[in-house]
């Protein structure tokens, strides 16, 4: 989904990349609101397997790949693989240049080492994950006694046209043993673009550890910590998360000058 800017808008395109659950319908409407907010353009897409997107054939088989279309699970790479291949070619053939990232959770794992590599504007990044915690995975597996045995996979549903594969490729790559040692922080230091990393006090998905190992590597990191808020700070505060995004975004504009 492309969002238009304002007549005379000359910023950057803000590209929202979702959650590991996320698609462009779970954001609801609040890309479009913050880029009427901000005057500049946006992109808002769901990534193979996720709400109105291709399906991953047998998303519970062997791993492999034919052309560009995936089958199988998840490999603990798959965040790499979505940030070194998938963005950036999806950026060249739109046309989009030095974007800001604004990323959620696996979303924000993905702007992460995208930025590490690529030249972006800024980099804006909510509960990302850049290494494996033990509450991570304890919530993972809460979420798959909920999707089998409660209500989440009926939830879901309204979100994703094949809700099975959405839940299961992000499910079973997080508890597979092999993913027990996805580490990025020693990516984060090749990282020049301003950035701003944003943390629940009450998420259960990770602690703030995740925002502040992401200072340590990259010290010109702006951090943001909110409390009465969980793993979605764009809906638990979402005044306090605009209002920071519109100061990046600002500081951002005034560097061109």
């Amino acid at each position: 989904m492309s969002i238009t800017p304002p007549a005379g808008a000359d910023g950057p395109t803000l590209v929202f990349l979702h959650e590991g659950l996320g698609s462009v319908r779970m954001w609801r409407d609040w890309p479009t609101r913050l880029c009427a907010h901000l005057g500049c353009a946006g992109l808002v897409y769901s990534r193979q397997g996720y709400g109105q997107s291709d399906p991953v054939p047998d998303v519970r088989g062997p791993s492999g790949q034919t052309d560009a279309s995936r089958h199988g699970r998840l490999l603990p790479d798959y965040m790499h693989h979505e940030a070194f291949e998938v963005l950036p070619s999806l950026l060249q053939v739109l046309g989009i240049e030095r974007p800001v990232l604004l990323g959620h959770s696996d979303g924000g794992t993905i702007a992460l080492l995208h930025a590490s590599r690529w030249e972006v504007r800024g980099c804006i990044v909510m509960a990302p994950h850049i290494m494996v915690e033990p509450i991570s995975l304890q919530a993972i597996q809460q979420a798959r006694r909920a999707f089998e045995q409660g209500a989440l996979r009926e939830r879901l549903a309204a979100y994703h046209a094949d809700v099975d594969c959405a839940f299961w490729q992000w499910n079973e790559v997080w508890l597979s043993p092999a993913f027990a040692s996805f580490d990025i922080r020693a990516d984060l230091a090749t990282i020049q673009a301003p950035l701003l990393a944003i943390q629940g006090f009450d998420d259960p998905y990770g602690t703030l550890a995740q925002i502040e190992e992401i200072a340590q590597a990259v010290p010109h990191t702006r951090l943001l910590t909110l409390p009465a808020c969980g793993h979605s700070p764009h809906r638990d505060q979402p005044q306090a998360v605009e209002h920071a995004v519109a100061d990046f975004m600002a500081c951002l504009a005034s560097r061109r000058t």
